[in-house]
């Protein structure tokens, strides 16, 4: 469920236009009339406003915001501006640019997104980059990571709920197998995790916890502090329950020592759209406080107010 609020009626695209040219204008920004614009339109919306402002002013909007905002909030703007596809492909690239073992956030676009999405993904990486994701995370990384990462960002699954029950108590036994010798970069492991459709690798999993008595996650526990295993983890979160990994995300992002903005901001313009109610439906189950409460204890300025408005908790 999204949690993104759009005023009833919409003001014209035009006079959106005018209201963000006059915020860039004169001395200093006016930071509230970006949020109170920006911060309540849907994607198909947002996207028309950058194609009207180019049209209407000769310049990107993006580079507009880029020039007038700084810091976390510049960075949540500038995502939220983009369209997901461009958004996706602008993670990924980074995420290949700094990546390091512990670095989650392909496997993150990879399975948390429909295929049409990741498909759209990869489409916007040859248009920006000029080259494909596969070989970039091809030429970024190494050995198991390479092995994993690869077929993730490369898959199209099947989306439908029709599911096998035979093949899902077959590669369960498979899987239960493979994790208990610890050969966990089996080319049959990975390509089931890989391949199949959500529906069939959640059929598969609850077999493997009703015949094997836990779940796989747990399974691949063996060593928390093995990077290889955290990321065959999070791949099955992000399959089966985003809310949960994304719920984890944001916790650590606000509960560590000084707040990982990055993580925290790629949550909120990511998932906006998509499911941040129940995010933060489960953030709150599980940690006794509110999102938002969480977040003003730990944001704070434009940046805070942008967070909020895109939890749904300003007036739109």
């Amino acid at each position: 469920m999204s949690t993104l609020r759009v005023p009833q009626p919409i003001p014209p695209v035009a006079d959106d236009c005018e209201q963000l040219r006059k915020a860039f204008s004169g001395w200093g920004t006016n930071e509230g009339l970006i949020i109170s614009i920006l911060a309540h339109r849907n994607a198909n919306q947002r996207k028309l406003i950058r194609e009207t402002y180019a049209q209407t002013y000769g310049e990107d909007l993006l580079k507009a915001l880029d020039k007038e905002l700084t810091s976390d909030f510049e960075r949540l703007v500038h995502l939220w501006t983009l369209d997901s596809a461009e958004r996706d492909a602008f993670l990924a690239n980074e995420a290949t640019k700094k990546w390091t073992s512990s670095n989650q956030v392909l496997v993150e676009i990879a399975c948390t997104r429909s295929s049409q999405q990741l498909f759209f993904a990869r489409k916007a990486y040859h248009s920006l980059y000029k080259k494909s994701l596969e070989e970039d995370v091809a030429h970024h990384t190494t050995g198991d990571y390479r092995k994993l990462l690869l077929p993730l960002v490369s898959s199209y699954r099947y989306e439908g709920e029709e599911v096998n029950m035979t093949l899902a108590k077959t590669e369960a036994k498979l899987l239960h197998e493979k994790i208990s010798k610890k050969a966990y970069n089996d080319d049959d492991l990975i390509r089931i995790l890989a391949t199949r459709s959500r529906a069939q690798i959640n059929a598969t999993l609850n077999h493997y916890k009703d015949e094997f008595g836990k779940d796989i996650n747990k399974d691949l526990k063996a060593d928390p502090k093995d990077e290889f295993l955290a990321l065959l983890r999070a791949t099955v979160k992000c399959l089966i329950r985003p809310e949960r990994y994304f719920e984890k995300i944001v916790r650590l992002a606000i509960n560590r020592r000084g707040t990982d903005e990055g993580a925290l901001t790629r949550v909120v313009a990511t998932r906006a759209e998509v499911d941040l109610k129940i995010i933060a439906d489960e953030y709150q189950r599980r940690n006794s406080v509110p999102l938002e409460r969480a977040i003003v204890k730990d944001t704070t300025g434009d940046y805070e107010k942008m967070l909020l408005a895109l939890l749904g908790q300003d007036d739109a």
